[in-house]
């Protein structure tokens, strides 16, 4: 009886440590981000350089285009043609065979009418917070536009307070409620892991050589 009443006892206060810890970090990130998201292309200021992050291009249960890929090709299209960016940083994964984020985006924003001269590659942005370090350390910018979804947007931007990068959000259009409730639970973790990660000081898993993107 000892034993359980024990067991109990200490899944409640982990249980609560883990509640705490998911409000204030959510608290904290959201407050970051407030004033700095837009979701117009009209009214969002301009910058030298929009950040792209990266996804899956299709769902890894059905197979289907991923709408959360699709809805970021569709924003970034719009911050170039509206000329409030010169340049994109495609950042995502490419750490495994047959795998490349940036490659699949940079084909499908040239599709889109991009221009290809308009489009760096990032192809260590495994986390957020890899391509956001690499912005700054390996394409020396200071200053971006992150294109994601809203909830990726206020985790990033955290993330570039935290380096130093002066950096606004451009929303694209995110899924349907019942579509991204697995994506929402999961950011929710995310968002804790984001101050584990300044707690232990985790850097960006490669840096490499620098790449200067012109004027």
């Amino acid at each position: 009886m000892f034993k359980k009443k024990t067991i109990l006892l200490i899944s409640l206060m982990l249980g609560i440590m883990a509640g705490v810890s998911i409000y204030f970090s959510n608290k904290a990130i959201i407050e970051n981000a407030e004033g700095k998201l837009f979701s117009d292309v009209n009214k969002i200021p301009y910058n030298k350089v929009g950040l792209l992050l990266g996804t899956t291009k299709y769902t890894k249960i059905d197979g289907f285009y991923n709408p959360y890929y699709t809805n970021r090709i569709e924003a970034t299209n719009k911050l170039l043609k509206a000329g409030k960016i010169k340049y994109v940083i495609i950042s995502g994964d490419n750490g495994k065979k047959n795998y490349n984020e940036p490659e699949l985006m940079r084909a499908d924003l040239i599709k889109s009418g991009v221009d290809s001269t308009s489009i760096y590659l990032d192809y260590a942005g495994f986390r957020t917070l890899d391509s956001i370090i690499r912005l700054k350390e390996v394409f020396g910018q200071d200053s971006v536009t992150v294109i994601s979804q809203k909830f990726h947007n206020e985790r990033a931007m955290y993330i570039a307070s935290q380096e130093g990068i002066i950096a606004t959000g451009f929303n694209a259009k995110d899924v349907t409620a019942a579509q991204g409730l697995k994506t929402q639970l999961r950011e929710k973790f995310a968002r804790v892991k984001v101050f584990v990660d300044y707690f232990f000081g985790t850097k960006s898993k490669f840096l490499g050589k620098k790449i200067r993107i012109p004027e």
